[in-house]
């Protein structure tokens, strides 16, 4: 909210402001600001989505150009917008039992 407010309004120490003040001037900053962004679940602006979105465009027109294909090239758009999953996670079980029995229930899960 500080550099939003900084960087918007020229605003440096809102707590200096009434606070119905601060609530009108945040309601007021551009849908690509920080606070806006976080507030709606948004890791891109408009701007950067179209621009990600051309250029996986582009290098799909480039790779299905091409007479040798190698693998279909990654998209950049999904790179900057996917929840990156936490590769090892850490496990720690109280007894070989109790490890087995994770185990098991991994397994039937995976086999459906």
């Amino acid at each position: 909210m500080i550099c939003d407010l900084a960087q918007t309004y020229g605003v440096f120490n809102y707590k200096e402001l009434s606070p119905s003040l601060v609530a009108t001037l945040a309601m007021g900053l551009p849908e690509d600001s920080r606070v806006k962004k976080k507030l709606s679940g948004q890791k891109l602006t408009l701007e950067q989505s179209l621009l990600a979105l051309l250029l996986d465009d582009f290098n799909l027109f480039l790779w299905s150009r091409q007479k040798h294909r190698g693998s279909r090239p990654k998209s950049i758009f999904k790179e900057l917008t996917e929840e990156k999953k936490p590769k090892d996670e850490l496990m720690a079980f109280e007894s070989i039992e109790d490890f087995n029995e994770w185990l098991k229930r991994k397994q039937e899960k995976r086999d459906g």
